[in-house]
């Protein structure tokens, strides 16, 4: 079940408005760069935020009720949140991995085939590091592995 801090899993929710390339621009620019390393400390620093605050609710709602159904209903309250957080964790990491990617000049390029990925994939998964194909041929094969 998807609560509302659920959200910040991807990026649809921050504010940025899309990026229009300059007439011969380069891929990657430095304005192109400077664009997705905003997106990626606004993603990385509401993630921190839901994090921090989920360690304060936690603590506060902790309670050692008597009945064990409201026990084991806290507990899997806990549990879920605690799933959800952890995922969280995950894409910290790869947001980090994202911006070591930036620092390098190897962003917003396909790490199997290296083309470029759009600037659209970028914005709507700032954490992509495969091209829309590439990806797709990944999923195909996932799923024939099943």
């Amino acid at each position: 079940m998807a609560t509302s801090k659920d959200k910040n899993l991807d990026a649809s929710h921050l504010d940025f408005k899309p990026y229009k390339p300059k007439k011969g621009e380069d891929h990657m620019s430095p304005a192109q760069t400077e664009h997705f390393r905003s997106i990626l400390l606004q993603w990385k620093d509401a993630l921190k935020l839901d994090l921090d605050r989920t360690v304060h609710h936690m603590q506060d709602e902790a309670s050692n009720f008597p009945d064990p159904t409201d026990r084991a209903s806290q507990e899997s309250d806990f549990s879920l949140e605690l799933r959800t957080r952890d995922r969280e964790r995950k894409l910290i990491k790869k947001i980090d991995e994202s911006l070591n990617l930036l620092d390098s000049g190897d962003y917003g390029f396909c790490e199997t085939c290296g083309i470029e990925i759009t600037l659209k994939r970028l914005e709507a998964r700032p954490t992509a590091t495969q091209c829309i194909d590439c990806k797709s041929l990944d999923e195909i094969r996932e799923k024939q592995k099943i």
